[in-house]
């Protein structure tokens, strides 16, 4: 899962560089690898700054100065397949056709297949092993068939209509073309989320997309729209916005471990708040608990695991009248485990990153509540640590279903191996994780926590709970493929293999030691 963002500014004098870093920060929990900026300054020249790390370990003010322009794109990075790997740190450029930057968010379900178009059919050399460099050569060789020195908005729609006949699987993009504009799209079934916003300035209107609405709240932009599936918007650098839904009747299927995990609870996506399906969350948990421990349950007290389920735990306890506590505290200073790469590192960081006060778990029942259970990690060291603070028995409830399926569409879920849930029931799961009991959300519950907040949308991805991919193009065969590439064991191979450098444009690319 990656975080993108793009901006385009009325007043060409001013530099979009501090708001796009501003943005990255926001979109921070979305990806802890990499960070980089693009912007465009006179006569198209480009400038980039981009490397491993947070955000505040990429940019600071004097870097951020080198980025000159007016317009710019955004990218925060966590790695779904291979490594962490500065070589494919976004967002990435081409220079033919026109000077194209791209950022991307998401994952290819047949990039082997389009991998061996490009080298030997359309004869595009591809640096690394990202599928964002694909779609970035996907779309630059669409427009190269137009033969212009110049192109306009239908040569645009019509390359990013080529990308939607041949790409298959999640992705929200944003580009940049040297001294035209920028662009957003969002495939066809709309899995990954992406949006645009407005702001009134004395030379006129900026735009930003971004993947969260926060964003554009952050920096003042209004009127946020969610894009619709297979729908792109160009915003060209004279402040034209040409929007297109590019696909006849989509299937409209949103991931909805968007709302899960991954977006901040004060975004809006896809006109639902993340805020308010995590409270209906909460409600729907607390029938499950009610139906695995009983309405004479024992529970004493019930703790979120900060910061993701604070929100649905609250509401789990006011519905079922139990004393609401924060047993742990959290070191802000710490990434998110989920999103890191590598099953040694979150292991090492989880005590690191939570401490328990015994004071809210001695001598008690505890009901501890987290957003979703993936490998077991987090959940399996927060069993004990609650144990080690004194706590008699410790329940353990997932606001979402039991995850037992290999994410293939930009989420770091890659091999069922790897997943807890993986062919046990809930009893096993429990022994696995030290627990007394494991309770998890149904699939049914979590659909309607979201769908009560827009009817209009009747499809949801939610593979990792069903196993059904609505892409389509995704067997046995990749799954194992997949598995391979991502497997915890397997990290680390590409990284080493790869050259520390990369290839910059105007001024220079951050190293990181």
């Amino acid at each position: 899962m990656c975080g993108i963002t793009a901006l385009l500014l009325a007043d060409h004098n001013l530099m979009a560089s501090p708001e796009l870093h501003e943005g990255l920060g926001m979109l921070q929990h979305r990806g802890q690898d990499a960070a980089g900026i693009v912007t465009c300054g006179n006569k198209g020249r480009l400038y980039q700054i981009k490397g491993s790390g947070m955000v505040r370990d990429v940019f600071d003010q004097p870097k951020l100065e080198q980025l000159v322009g007016s317009m710019g794109v955004g990218h925060v990075r966590y790695p779904t397949a291979g490594s962490s790997s500065t070589s494919e740190a976004q967002p990435l450029y081409v220079n033919s056709p026109y000077g194209i930057t791209f950022a991307h968010n998401g994952n290819l379900v047949n990039a082997a297949e389009l991998r061996e178009f490009l080298d030997h059919e359309a004869h595009r050399h591809i640096n690394t092993d990202s599928d964002s460099e694909l779609l970035l050569n996907i779309f630059a060789n669409n427009l190269n068939k137009t033969g212009k020195s110049r192109i306009n908005e239908e040569d645009i729609f019509t390359a990013i209509k080529g990308i939607f006949d041949v790409c298959h699987g999640g992705y929200a993009c944003v580009a940049m073309i040297a001294g035209f504009g920028i662009i957003g799209f969002r495939d066809p079934h709309g899995i990954r989320p992406i949006g645009f916003a407005k702001r009134q300035s004395p030379k006129g209107t900026d735009y930003m997309f971004a993947s969260e609405s926060v964003v554009c709240d952050g920096c003042s932009f209004t009127d946020f729209e969610d894009l619709k599936p297979g729908e792109a918007v160009i915003v060209n650098k004279n402040l034209t916005v040409t929007r297109r839904e590019l696909i006849p009747q989509p299937s409209f299927s949103p991931c909805i471990f968007e709302y899960v995990y991954f977006s901040r609870p004060d975004s809006i996506i896809d006109g639902i708040s993340v805020y308010k399906c995590r409270l209906a969350m909460g409600e729907a948990l607390a029938d499950q608990v009610t139906k695995k421990l009983g309405p004479n349950m024992d529970v004493d007290v019930i703790i979120p695991v900060p910061d993701t389920s604070r929100v649905a735990a609250l509401q789990t306890a006011y519905k079922l009248d139990i004393t609401y506590r924060e047993g742990f505290i959290k070191n802000r200073y710490i990434g998110r485990t989920f999103i890191m790469p590598g099953q040694a590192m979150r292991k090492k960081t989880v005590r690191r990153k939570f401490n328990a006060m015994s004071l809210e778990f001695a001598g008690k029942n505890v009901l501890i509540v987290d957003d979703s259970i993936v490998r077991g990690t987090t959940s399996r060291e927060i069993v004990q640590m609650a144990r080690d603070a004194g706590a008699k028995k410790v329940y353990l409830a997932s606001c979402a279903p039991a995850i037992r399926y290999p994410n293939v569409y930009g989420i770091d879920m890659p091999s069922p191996h790897e997943l807890v849930a993986y062919n046990k029931t809930e009893d096993e799961i429990a022994e696995a994780l030290g627990a007394d009991k494991v309770i998890f959300q149904t699939l049914e519950g979590l659909v309607a926590s979201c769908q009560k907040f827009s009817p209009h949308i009747k499809s949801w991805d939610a593979s990792v709970f069903d196993g059904k991919y609505i892409s389509g193009n995704v067997d046995e065969k990749y799954l194992k493929h997949l598995e391979g590439l991502r497997a915890d064991h397997n990290k680390g191979v590409v990284e080493d293999l790869q050259s520390p450098e990369t290839l910059g444009l105007y001024n220079f690319n951050l190293q990181l030691k």
